[in-house]
This record gives C-alpha cells, sequence and structure tokens, in this order.
C-alpha cells in the first residue's frame, strides 16, 4: 500500500494545560449528553408529539445519536490528523451545539432526531481529536496517567449525566436541557479557539458575522415568548412574503452566512477554513469516508433498533449484508489508495489491533452492567427506576477512580499486566452476579461486587489507548483513537442484543416449564405464591444468563489484554 507524506497537524505542538482542560471538559459535557435521555426521554417524545403509548417511536432518538457518534468518528478522527486537534474540537462543539439548538427547539419528531444525529457527530469527534492532544504533549512513557483522567471523564459521564438531567427537570422542562448544552457547547468552542495556538490576522469581521448568524437562527427557532409576542420587537418572526423562512431574522442568518463564507474565500485565517477544501477533501479519502459510515451506519442500526424480544438483529437479511459488502470494499480500497481513511498499514503491531479487539470485549461485558444491574434491582425490589439507576451508580463511581489508577500503575508495571488484571477481576465480580438471589442486593456483597466490576473497567481504560498510541506513530493519533471508540461502541452494541437475546429465551423456556396457576393452586389461581416464585426464579436465570455472558467476555478480554496489549511503554 503506498503513502503520501502529510505535513503533521497545524496545532501538533505541545497544547497548554487550558487546552487540555478545555478539551477535558468537553468530553465530560458530551459524554453526559450522552445519557441525560434517560430521565427526560418520556417527556421528549410527549414534547415532539409522540405519545407514551408509542415507545417504539424513541428508537430514532436514541438511535440517531448512537448513530452519529460510531459512524463518523474514522472520518473526525482522520481530520484531526489532517488538519489539526483544535479545528476539530472547535468545529464538533459548534456541531454539537447546533443539534442541541435543534433538539430544544423540535416539534416534530423528524427535527428531534435530527438534532440528536448532529449531537452525536459533534461529541462522538471530541473522544479521538483530545486523546491526540494528550499524546502530542506527553512522550509514551508519561502519558498514561492523562490518558486515564481522560478516560476517567469520559466514564464519569455516565453518572453525571442522569443527575444534571434531573436537576435540570427539577427547574425547567425537557428543553432547558438542550437549551444548556448549546450554551456549552459555544461556550467551550470560543474559549478553545482563545486559548488555542495564536495566530495573527484573524478575521475578526468574519467571526462577529458568525456570531450574528448564529444568534439570529437560535432567536428563530427559540422564538422566547417575551421578544416574539412584543409589539414592535415580535416583528421580527412575522414572515416578509409569505412562507414562514422570510422572516427577517431568517434572512439576517442567511445574509450573515453568505458573508462567512464569502470572507472565508479570501481571508487568511477565516473562520472556516474554506481555502483548503479542494486538497482536503482529496486527502482525507471521501469514498472511503461513505464506505465507513454505511458500514458501521448499517451495523449500529441493526442493533440499536431491534427488538430484544422477538430479535437479534433489525432488517438483518438487508443491513448485515449491507454492513459486511461495504466493509469488503472498503478494506479494498482503503488498500489501494495513497490516502486512506483508516491507517490500516499503521495498525499492523500486535498492540494496535489487539487494543481495539480488547476495547471490543470490554464493550460487551460493560454493556450487560449497565442495562442488566438496573433490571435486576426493579426485579428483585421494591424500588423505582431512579433507585434501580442508584445501585448502578455503585458500579459507575468506580470506573473513574479506576481509570486514573490504571494510568497510574501502567508507569510502573506493563500496560498488559493492568488491564488484564482489571478485566478478571470484573469477570469474578459478575460471576459473584450470576448468584445473586432475590435478596442480594440487601448485602454488603453485593456493593462489593458492583465496586470491584466498576474498577475492573476502569482499570483497562488506559492501558488501551496508551498501548494503542504507543505503536502508532503521531500522524495517525486521531485515526487510532477514533477507531478506539468505535470499536467499544460496536461491542457495546453486539453484546446488548446477542446476550438479551440469549437471556430471553432461557427465560421462555423456563416459563414454558411452569405449570398454569390453576394447576398449582386451582382454588385461588390469581394469587397462587407458588407460580409467581416460579416466575420470579424465570427472571432471575434470564438475569444470570446475562451476568454469565459478561464474565465471559470479560475473562476473554483479560486474556486478550495479557497476550496482545504488547509494546510496553518505555521506562521513566
Amino acid at each position: 500500500m503506498s503513502r503520501s507524506p502529510h505535513p503533521p497537524p497545524a496545532d501538533v505542538r505541545a497544547p497548554g494545560r487550558a487546552t487540555l482542560a478545555l478539551a477535558t471538559l468537553a468530553v465530560l459535557v458530551s459524554a453526559a449528553d450522552t445519557y441525560v435521555v434517560v430521565l427526560a426521554l418520556p417527556d421528549i417524545l410527549t414534547g415532539v408529539g409522540v405519545g407514551l403509548d408509542q415507545l417504539q417511536r424513541a428508537t430514532p432518538i436514541v438511535g440517531g445519536f448512537l448513530l452519529g457518534y460510531t459512524a463518523t468518528l474514522p472520518l473526525l478522527g482522520r481530520l484531526a490528523d489532517l488538519r489539526g486537534r483544535l479545528p476539530v474540537l472547535v468545529g464538533c462543539l459548534l456541531l454539537f451545539a447546533l443539534g442541541s439548538l435543534l433538539t430544544a427547539t423540535a416539534v416534530d419528531l423528524g427535527p428531534a432526531v435530527l438534532g440528536r444525529g448532529l449531537q452525536g457527530v459533534g461529541a462522538g469527534g471530541l473522544v479521538p481529536a483530545t486523546f491526540a492532544l494528550v499524546a502530542d504533549r506527553w512522550p509514551p512513557e508519561r502519558r498514561a496517567v492523562p490518558l486515564g483522567v481522560v478516560g476517567a471523564v469520559q466514564e464519569a459521564g455516565a453518572v453525571l449525566g442522569p443527575l444534571a438531567g434531573a436537576a435540570v427537570l427539577a427547574v425547567t422542562d425537557w428543553r432547558g436541557i438542550f437549551w444548556l448544552n448549546l450554551v456549552l457547547g459555544v461556550g467551550l468552542a470560543v474559549a478553545l479557539r482563545v486559548t488555542g495556538p495564536p495566530r495573527e490576522g484573524r478575521d475578526v469581521v468574519g467571526t462577529a458575522l458568525a456570531v450574528l448568524a448564529a444568534a439570529a437562527l437560535a432567536l428563530q427557532l427559540g422564538e422566547p415568548d417575551a421578544l416574539a409576542t412584543d409589539v414592535t420587537l415580535g416583528l421580527a418572526w412575522v414572515p416578509l412574503a409569505g412562507p414562514g423562512w422570510t422572516t427577517p431574522l431568517v434572512l439576517v442568518a442567511v445574509l450573515a452566512t453568505v458573508g462567512v463564507l464569502a470572507r472565508s474565500a479570501a481571508a487568511a485565517h477565516p473562520v472556516l477554513p474554506l481555502r483548503g477544501l479542494p486538497r482536503l477533501a482529496r486527502e482525507v479519502d471521501l469514498l472511503g469516508a461513505v464506505l465507513v459510515v454505511v458500514a458501521l451506519g448499517s451495523l449500529v442500526w441493526a442493533f440499536a433498533a431491534a427488538d430484544p424480544a422477538s430479535e437479534v438483529v433489525a432488517h438483518g437479511p438487508v443491513l448485515l449484508p449491507l454492513a459486511a459488502v461495504a466493509a469488503v470494499v472498503f478494506v479494498l480500497h482503503e488498500r489501494r489508495t495513497a490516502d486512506p481513511l483508516v491507517p490500516l498499514g499503521d495498525l499492523r503491531p500486535v498492540g494496535a489491533w489487539g487494543a481495539l479487539l480488547v476495547n471490543l470485549l470490554v464493550g460487551v461485558a460493560l454493556v450487560a452492567a449497565l442495562v442488566d444491574v438496573p433490571l435486576f434491582a426493579r426485579a428483585t425490589t421494591a424500588t423505582d427506576q431512579l433507585g434501580a439507576a442508584l445501585v448502578l451508580v455503585e458500579l459507575l463511581v468506580a470506573v473513574p477512580v479506576g481509570a486514573v489508577a490504571g494510568g497510574w500503575l501502567c508507569r510502573v508495571v506493563g500496560p498488559r499486566w493492568v488491564a488484564g488484571a482489571g478485566m478478571a477481576v470484573a469477570a469474578v465480580a459478575f460471576v459473584a452476579m450470576g448468584r445473586w438471589d432475590a435478596t442480594a442486593l440487601d448485602s454488603w456483597t453485593s456493593t462489593a461486587a458492583l465496586l470491584a466490576a466498576g474498577l475492573g473497567f476502569g482499570l483497562a481504560v488506559a492501558p488501551v489507548s496508551a498501548v494503542l498510541l504507543a505503536v502508532t506513530p503521531q500522524r495517525v493519533h486521531g485515526s487510532a483513537s477514533a477507531l478506539v471508540v468505535v470499536s467499544r461502541t460496536v461491542g457495546m452494541l453486539v453484546g446488548l442484543s446477542l446476550l438479551t437475546a440469549i437471556a430471553l429465551r432461557r427465560f421462555t423456556a423456563a416459563v414454558a416449564e411452569i405449570p398454569s396457576p390453576l394447576v398449582t393452586c386451582p382454588t385461588s389461581p390469581t394469587t397462587c405464591p407458588a407460580y409467581e416464585a416460579a416466575t420470579d426464579a424465570a427472571v432471575l436465570t434470564q438475569l444470570h444468563t446475562v451476568f454469565a455472558g459478561a464474565a465471559i467476555a470479560a475473562a476473554l478480554a483479560a486474556v486478550a489484554a495479557v497476550l496482545l496489549l504488547r509494546g510496553p511503554l518505555p521506562k521513566r
């Protein structure tokens, strides 16, 4: 495979601490948003005209975010390598903000799905760009700890997301969540632009026009009552020529955008780097980008839209072959193109593809905990949804702790041993969960198992990224970091569908063996303790099956880590 030499990214020099702190904060905001719909989803559906009796229509809202998050990651990682980490971070934050704006103002399902999809694209590009920034600042022997910190922040989003959503919902409606995301996204983008490498001759006029366009669009979509109902100010929302898009605000947004585009074609340091677009289009491998979006998109949607009660994948006869064909054509194309989207040649070291395999298995095991621990709490206790989520928090709070600890341990112990030990601990914890009975959550041993599982998952975070970035050249760190995220996401999707399908089959088989309450309790079939006990046992069988599958996946991840995470980091 031939390769054309590329200069390093424009901002490949070591980033400042302020830039890294802001990038890490952006990862936290986007990670929290991934889980923010957990509590708000019913309100969101009602707000966009979907009744609570049509919960199946929520799939596009959840799947749209996941599709945007996963399918575009290789492209965004490649852009971070070609055009710099900071431009990708800023651009992704602005996309995230735009998606938040569309979701906050949506009154129909379509705009809400589009908004969540754009949020997913923006959120997905933040993680690989931030990992690449860490690799730019620290040498291999010193970057495990900061990688662990970024990983810890990303995992903390699973805890903070639902809590932040609950806090916002306590004072306003669900739209407030996305208005807050809009403010945070724009604020972080501006702050990163200010703290980034200084550039002389910045296009101040173009920046002002961009702000004007964004403000006009936000006002048009948001339509705040205090302004829109004012006798004078409300004229800004009144169409000038009949169609709704001819309001003064829309026209201001369009004219300001045209001004930004015109200045971007001529300015030395424009707001939008349009001058380099033709060359960038050639370098970024657009055909490869389309193929990988089709492959990952088909795979994500096949698993995300599946109904576990009746199928492992949705539209399997269409989506799975489409994903396979696109993947094969993509690999063949990448091996022949001079400017590949995914650096397959740089992923030949065992440590590189081994890291991706380990992370895929981690994803399979992790999703079992995220889904079935709350289900176990609901099935065996009288707790509500919030109480079940708090049980899961016992596991989630240990993940960031383990991520930081794993980064520190990589400085004194080989990364493969750290990751292997972590996933072995997680496997043992899942074995213990597989033996829980209906009273297990009343004992301290359940908390110990949950904390051990979270700690084990956390210990694997830093070693996987550290080894991958140590065995790949700097020019592809953005792409390599993107693949780390893709591998775990795909593992979670596959694991969720596969483990749930197997567990449901065992549950169905167990229920089929339960005698009818008319036989067991002929005198009082409606209140039959024996029948209820047998049904509860069948539910436990289903949950134990998932925990057993997670234990197997975690054990395989431990073995793969010890055998494949080669390329030990240099000693300090």
